[in-house]
């Protein structure tokens, strides 16, 4: 082997101790355009990913634009501050936690700048998202192959950093095969596109003599020098992903510098713009899919199916497909699957649904004639595709935290052999799992890119204890060499980062690991980007976000229980396993999470972004950057912005509830000191109590007179401490006054069911409640209600007031258990209180029977219909609606029997991907989050609602849904319940009450009478 001179391999570097970390941020500020954060909040929101490693970063930058960057850049050269280019953050291997200067390109950055529909190319910027740029290349009939299971929030830099893939990678390859050229930056300032490189180009670039063409000079000699040993020891497999891309330099591979660069992880460069290659998007698909009586032999059916040339061919095991089914996600789809305990998913594409399902029926008679034949279900109905793959991209987070198992992990994840030896794979891993304890009936699942011989899993490491530590890393030694020994990839898809960088050598000799050394010495002799990844690794059980020495302070005296995780808060901030799923910037696919980061773009107001401040809150870590428990100011503001909408209570694979543990929060954060609350926490968590006030003395015609007087509205929301805002006007009666004189009608046969009052429904729209009584009675039911004044405490809770929310709700279920005890069902009408019984009062009192009974008894009125009124036929209505389902139905109640209620009553109804409407019970109220709330309106649920047919309802069963239809521009359309819209369909409906628009009214006065609820709250903690 000729010897040439090249760079010595770098020694990792740590920052300098003497790093003057103010002046770098003012500098920062001082030259750069985007945003600089050194704030505790912001750093421990950034101090991990979605793997198990933890690094408190220096900073972070928001760059506004490419230009930004390299000036952010250029100032951490100046201060010698390591530096670390960031996606979404869901790296799976710790590539995107760093005691350095992180630059989030993915709130401003994120421009789609050109597209060459000829050349089928498009150049992007690093931030851009990669689902929103293939919705902005519809029009094109051209896509972005690559799509990871994270495509509806993973950035393309991020992408390109981990040299991504998903299972669309079957068809397209890995990004490092889709693209064209990068935009680069080097930690000295050196800034070149950079591709496939001919000869006459090499010499054209060498000609210059600038720090490109020394870059390009050495990295030929390496090439040249280590040829030989990258063809023989770099794995002949699809999913090769480990290690730099030494391979792209080779001459059969066009010294392609940009092919070498990407999947480096942000090691050697930072890139400012990429141009991608991109692919046909194929009009047609079929799945097929097959069952196998275990995962192995579905393994071993995979190269029979190859030569029909599946656009994807995933696999799933029982364990996964059980792990959902306890977690309830994606059950229509599971209800779809073939006989067997494994499954594999093959789809083909084409332009004709002839063409596809053609092929599939060949493949199909192929395995008839084999070894391999399977029980089959075959797909061409586009609706049950997307369910069923939904089952395979669900995996991370359906693994994650499953009831009644042990946490897993990632580490071992995506490991990658030959598609022909991914049957012997299995069963030696399965083995390997049997040894160190791993192995169990509710063990690690299989799944994964089984076309590629791409193996997802996660373990059930110990990472909580010294010996269990220890025991993961000989784990991951032996689970090496057995990929070595078999020819395969340490990692597949997601990278080497910490998990897998120090295990290198076992893949690739130690003259390749040594040749990484010299390419990152020529890129980043200084060792200034990512430093500890790839090259002079940190060690694999270094830097863990638990470990041995995690010691959290779990504080024990909860108002929540916390059940799901043994009553253990810090179980419950744990949840989060960083997939970033919060982080999505639209709710096309039906979601709510998170409306406050697709408003702002910041990971602090994301779920994810929380619960990494609440974690870092308890302190497990000597350096945390939170250090003042539950008084910590950072943490509250990361949670001022949480709409407590509980959209990631259903949203989020890994079950993280952020309102649950906002109030908990805002409980122990105020308690001792309810002087320092905000005054909207009063006068809109005691609202119950007003309202009782205001109905007892007859006084809201009065108050809503002295509301409408010039001027005393604003006096007013300014004594209250909320913004500007319409208040909504006092019923003249409410709807238990308007009860106590209600004549029955019909026979109930059908037995007693109470309809719960609600203070919404009882006191700012009855009309709700009155019609809700005619539907009911015309069922066939015979309708009570409470006559004494209750409450369900939601304003209390969503304040976090949770002494006094639980003394109502003990109350409130008193009031109830006579008619629980006889097995009577409760009936609510606004979402949000009729899930705090399904949802809140349990998590608050898991050991009561009462409480049990309360939520296995309360149902919506959707529900009783469909679901306990056998043989009940909702009046014919016909006509079409859209419906803004409310965040907490979404998340606790379910909109299914309201669908099912509609079609049967003829209505075309169209469940708007809207999320959050923006108000969210007290949120849009409080000062300071008026713009916010606005923008969440604006964003879909407006524009939709305003382009509507005039003759179309608009369902909105929330009284903030309602209430923000009002006020807002909604083109002069009000929210219309459920229970009117059946109504309407009855004979003799009085017309609901419903507040003019335009008018101004409030609740002013009625706020003097909230004085006694402050002067009550101040008495001390009710428990």
């Amino acid at each position: 082997m000729t010897q040439v001179h090249v760079p010595d391999p770098v020694v990792r570097h740590p920052p300098a101790p003497d790093l003057d970390l103010a002046a770098l941020g003012d500098a920062l500020r001082a030259r750069v355009r985007g945003e600089v954060r050194f704030d505790d909040g912001t750093r421990a929101a950034y101090s991990t990913d979605a793997s198990n490693f933890r690094q408190v970063p220096l900073g972070v930058v928001v760059p506004r634009s490419p230009d930004d960057a390299v000036e952010a850049l250029a100032v951490a050269r100046e201060f010698g501050a390591p530096v670390l280019s960031r996606g979404g953050g869901t790296s799976l291997a710790g590539q995107c936690t760093g005691a350095g200067l992180v630059l989030d390109w993915s709130k401003y950055c994120t421009r789609l700048e050109s597209v060459d529909e000829d050349a089928r190319t498009c150049v992007v910027q690093p931030g851009l998202v990669l689902d929103e740029l293939n919705r902005q290349l519809a029009d094109t009939g051209l896509r972005f192959g690559p799509e990871p299971a994270t495509h509806m929030n993973c950035t393309l830099g991020g992408m390109i950093g981990n040299n991504s893939c998903g299972a669309t990678a079957q068809r397209t390859g890995k990004v490092v095969d889709n693209v064209a050229r990068l935009e680069v930056l080097l930690a000295d300032g050196t800034r070149f596109w950079c591709g496939e490189t001919t000869d006459e180009e090499y010499a054209e670039i060498e000609h210059r003599g600038d720090p490109r063409a020394a870059i390009y000079r050495q990295l030929r000699r390496l090439r040249d020098e280590y040829a030989a040993e990258i063809r023989h020891r770099f794995p002949q497999i699809p999913r090769r992903v480990s290690g730099y891309n030494l391979d792209s330099l080779l001459p059969e591979n066009h010294f392609d510098v940009a092919g070498l660069l990407v999947g480096s992880e942000s090691t050697l460069v930072t890139v400012l713009r990429a141009e991608l290659k991109l692919v046909p998007v194929l009009p047609e698909r079929t799945l097929v899919v097959l069952g196998y009586p275990d995962i192995a032999t579905a393994a071993d059916a995979v190269p029979e199916i190859l030569p029909h040339e599946p656009i994807a061919l995933e696999g799933v095991d029982h364990k996964l497909i059980r792990d959902q089914q306890l977690k309830d996600m994606n059950p229509q789809a599971l209800a779809e699957m073939p006989q067997g305990r494994a499954f594999l998913m093959v789809q083909f594409g084409g332009a004709t649904t002839e063409e596809v399902d053609r092929r599939a029926e060949r493949m199909l008679a192929a395995l008839h004639d084999s070894p391999h034949e399977a029980d089959v279900a075959f797909l061409d109905d586009p609706a049950r595709e997307t369910e069923l793959w939904q089952v395979r991209e669900a995996g991370l987070g359906a693994t994650a935290h499953v009831p009644g198992r042990a946490d897993t992990f990632e580490g071992w994840e995506d490991s990658a052999v030959a598609p022909e030896r991914l049957g012997e794979y299995l069963r030696r891993l399965t083995a390997l799992y049997e040894e160190f304890g791993y192995a169990s009936d509710t063990g690690p699942s299989l799944y994964g890119h089984f076309g590629q011989g791409c193996v997802h899993t996660r373990i059930p490491f110990d990472l909580y204890t010294t010996d269990g530590v220890a025991t993961y890393r000989r784990f991951m030694e032996r689970a090496a060499d057995l990929v070595a020994e078999l020819g395969g990839s340490f990692s597949g898809e997601h990278g080497d980062g910490q998990s897998r960088g120090e295990l290198l050598p076992k893949m690739f000799g130690t003259d390749l690991v040594a040749a990484f050394g010299r390419v990152k010495a020529i890129f980043d002799p200084d060792d200034r980007m990512n430093p500890g990844k790839v090259v002079a690794p940190y060690r694999l059980d270094e830097n863990l976000r638990l470990g041995g020495a995690w010691s959290p302070a779990d504080p024990q005296d909860l108002y929540f229980r916390f059940p799901d995780d043994g009553g253990s808060f810090a179980q419950a901030a744990n949840r989060c396993v960083g997939v970033g799923r919060c982080r999505q910037p639209d709710t096309s696919s039906g979601e709510v999470m998170c409306p406050s980061y697709q408003v702002t773009g910041e990971e602090e107001h994301s779920t994810r972004g929380r619960a990494r401040l609440l974690f870092e809150m308890l302190h497990g870590h000597g350096d945390s950057p939170i250090g003042d428990g539950w008084r910590s100011a950072e943490v509250r503001d990361a949670l001022d912005l949480c709409l407590a909408c509980k959209g990631c209570k259903s949203d989020c694979p890994a079950d993280v509830d952020m309102a649950t543990y906002k109030a908990e929060f805002l409980a122990h954060h105020y308690e001792g000191r309810p002087w320092r609350r905000p005054r909207s926490d009063f006068t809109m968590g005691w609202l119950p109590a007003v309202a009782q006030a205001v109905s007892r003395l007859r006084a809201g015609p009065l108050v809503n007179a002295l509301t409408r007087t010039p001027g005393l509205a604003r006096l007013a929301t300014l004594a209250a401490g909320i913004e500007d805002r319409e208040i909504p006007a006092f019923a003249g009666e409410t709807l238990q006054q308007w009860f106590t004189r209600h004549r029955p009608a019909g026979d109930g046969a059908r037995g007693t069911v109470l309809l719960w009052p609600d203070t919404f429904t009882g006191h700012f729209h009855p009309g709700i409640g009155r019609a809700a009584v005619r539907v009911l009675e015309d069922a066939g039911w015979r309708v009570t209600m409470p006559t004494a004044p209750v409450c369900c405490g939601l304003t209390w809770i969503s304040t976090g007031q949770l002494g006094m929310a639980k003394r109502i709700l003990r109350r409130t279920v008193r009031e109830l258990a006579p008619h629980l005890h006889e097995g009577g069902l409760v009936v609510g009408l606004e979402p949000s209180c009729t899930a705090v019984f399904r949802s809140d009062a349990p998590d608050l009192f898991p050991g009561d029977q009462d409480v049990r009974r309360l939520r296995n008894q309360t149902v919506t009125l959707a529900e009783l219909l469909t679901e306990h009124s056998s043989g009940y036929r909702p009046p014919r209505i016909g006509g079409s609606a859209i419906a803004q389902v409310h965040c907490h139905q979404h998340a606790v109640l379910g909109w299914d029997a309201d669908k099912g209620l509609l079609e049967a009553a003829g209505v075309d109804a169209e469940h708007l991907g809207s999320g959050c409407c923006g108000l969210a019970g007290n949120f849009g109220f409080e000062q300071g989050h008026r713009a916010v709330s606005e923008a969440c309106a604006e964003r879909v649920l407006l524009p939709r609602v305003r382009a509507a047919d005039p003759a179309t309802v608009v369902l909105a069963d929330g009284f903030s849904c309602r209430t923000q239809l009002h006020e807002l521009d909604s083109g002069g359309r009000e929210g219309t319940h459920l229970a009117e819209l059946l109504a309407s369909g009855l004979d003799e409906v009085p017309e609901p009450e419903r507040p003019r628009r335009g008018k101004r009214t409030a609740v002013a006065g009625a706020f003097a009478l909230a004085a006694a609820g402050v002067v009550m709250a101040r008495r001390g903690k009710p428990r």
